[in-house]
């Protein structure tokens, strides 16, 4: 994989996110939940760049705040040069348009009653873009006939669902797409399908890829660049094949062993 050293697209600085739980009196808040913990990072154009950490580490919450799903308690988030922490939801127009999310289920991120069709224009009709033969130009992209159009979700297979959510992704012609776990919910057998297909796509398209897994072989399929999250905070970041090859930090050598091959099984 070449090694990216362009402009900077998404720079996060010291970010952090506290929760609160439940309160269990009525004198003393909840206790703090630190989901984060000064996260700081810089995903360049074009760049694959992998976020991987067991579930609890913190990466789906630092993936909501990249894409300005929820606010940070501190720290601040650039996107194309424009800051979006603090902004309201009329004012990110331009990061709907130019960021867009692949969800880890593609069933429960489809709705059921909507055709293919009108599932990859909703984008498209949402922010006022132009549809006409962006359907079928999409769908040709994910590996999908034309006669796709006209089917509804549940009619597909687990991998195709992800396909029709991936092109109804592109489908505003995104600088930045984000994975979200894209292919944890799917058959073993279609999941380096996907895997090639978002890799060919990002190169063909010059996307930004920001992929988040809990399985560090597969940001390696994917990914040139790698960040690896435990408790809140990334304690580890560079080169995929760098670290793989000389892991520095323990939690990601425990990734590293967690990793299944067939030795003892043949």
């Amino acid at each position: 994989m070449p090694t990216h050293a362009g402009t900077p697209l998404i720079e996060a600085t010291g970010l952090n996110r506290v929760f609160r739980r439940p309160r269990t009196s009525l004198t003393r808040p909840g206790a703090a939940v630190h989901a984060l913990r000064e996260v700081s990072l810089t995903v360049r154009r074009g760049e694959r760049y992998g976020i991987v950490g067991e579930s609890g580490s913190g990466k789906s919450t630092l993936l909501r705040l990249l894409c300005a799903l929820d606010q940070p308690t501190g720290g601040t988030i650039r996107f194309d040069g424009q800051e979006i922490t603090g902004r309201p939801e009329r004012a990110l127009r331009f990061l709907r348009e130019n960021l867009q999310i692949v969800f880890q289920d593609p069933m429960s991120s489809l709705d059921p009653r909507m055709r293919v069709r009108d599932l990859v224009a909703e984008p498209l009709v949402a922010l006022g873009l132009p549809v006409a033969g962006r359907v079928a130009e999409l769908l040709d992209a994910v590996g999908l006939p034309a006669s796709s159009a006209e089917r509804y979700p549940h009619q597909f297979s687990g991998g195709q669902r992800q396909r029709i959510a991936i092109a109804r992704a592109l489908a505003p012609r995104p600088k930045a797409l984000v994975a979200d776990e894209p292919v944890s919910a799917l058959d073993v057998s279609v999941r380096g399908q996907i895997l090639n297909l978002l890799a060919d796509l990002a190169d063909e398209l010059e996307l930004t890829l920001v992929f988040v897994s809990h399985d560090l072989s597969v940001v390696r399929h994917v990914c040139e660049t790698v960040a690896v999250m435990h408790q809140g905070a990334i304690v580890e970041a560079g080169p995929v094949d760098d670290v793989w090859a000389a892991p520095a930090h323990p939690y990601t050598r425990a990734l590293l062993e967690a990793v299944p091959t067939l030795e003892g099984l043949i």
